[in-house]
């Protein structure tokens, strides 16, 4: 008789052990979310794929005033520091180019030679004086060249505030972004010399209608204004000393932007032959000269062959 019931007692312990685990399933199948897991996961996720650089208009009343100011400098160059500004001393640029008929979008457009961490990357040794220099002397080099105007003084408000635009672009810029805003994507140079006669039927079908087709560009209303489409050669565009006087720098410019607002760095327009040739086509004309080339590059090895 105690055997009976040491079994049942021992089948009735088994019973309710089963029924306690059969319990706890139903309730674990009725409260598991699979989305909280996946939620959970996509937060672990790096947010470096989806950064993209603060645009100053959207947040221009809580950015600094220095910030702004130099905003304003390199968006309304001509009226600012250039032949549009009111008082002499103030015209250090030669033309009525902005600063952003290159560096589009504010600085922040991929492949157009960004702004955003750039300071970050100076002091930089450059072949073009042979020595390390800063970011104010590498913006004096824009000022002397594509501005085709003169220096800043380091030490000038003007100078002062677009250099604090530039830190302002890139204080939060991820490390693994830094590449792609970095110069210019590189481009398979062609193994043939330039052809204008392709490079002016590129021009015609998809520069002209923009830039002019004798590359006089498009201002605005009021001259003292920043050109809407630049003039590509002539006298009020880069001179002769300009990086965009370089042809490969041209054509790879010319490859990750153009046609304007169509092409990106890495949805390009036109193939690296065409953006060749049509640069060489548009560097073909008459510019200003920039004095003293000569004395560019006094190690020759470190001289870019399209120079």
């Amino acid at each position: 008789m105690e055997a009976i019931q040491y079994l049942a007692r021992r089948l009735f312990m088994l019973f309710m052990g089963l029924f306690v685990v059969i319990v706890a399933l139903f309730i674990g199948l009725f409260t598991y979310h699979p989305e909280a897991e996946t939620r959970l996961a996509v937060s672990e996720l790096p947010t470096t794929a989806s950064w993209e650089p603060k645009n100053i208009l959207e947040v221009w009343d809580t950015v600094d005033p220095l910030v702004q100011e130099g905003y304003q400098l390199i968006s309304e160059t001509p009226r600012y520091m250039g032949p549009g500004a009111e008082r002499e001393e103030l015209r250090f640029t030669g033309n009525h180019l902005a600063c952003t008929n290159c560096h589009l979008k504010g600085g922040t457009q991929e492949g157009s030679a960004a702004w955003v961490g750039v300071t970050q990357r100076f002091p930089q040794f450059g072949g073009r004086a042979n020595k390390v220099g800063s970011i104010e002397e590498r913006i004096n080099g824009c000022m002397q060249r594509s501005m085709n105007g003169r220096e800043l003084p380091e030490d000038s408000p003007q100078m002062k505030a677009i250099v604090a635009y530039m830190e302002w672009l890139g204080a939060d810029i991820p490390d693994e972004k830094k590449e792609s805003y970095q110069g210019y994507a590189r481009l398979k140079i062609p193994d043939i010399p330039v052809d204008l006669d392709r490079g002016k039927e590129v021009y015609s079908r998809d520069c002209a209608v923009c830039h002019g087709q004798d590359g006089e560009g498009v201002s605005g209303p009021d001259p003292n204004q920043r050109y809407l489409y630049p003039p590509l050669w002539g006298p009020d565009s880069y001179n002769d000393g300009a990086g965009m006087h370089r042809v490969i720098t041209a054509a790879e410019f010319i490859r990750s932007n153009m046609p304007f607002g169509m092409a990106t760095r890495d949805n390009p327009r036109l193939s690296d032959e065409d953006a060749f040739h049509v640069a060489g086509y548009i560097n073909s004309f008459p510019r200003p000269k920039k004095p003293h080339t000569e004395a560019d590059y006094p190690d020759l090895k470190l001289k870019p062959v399209s120079t």
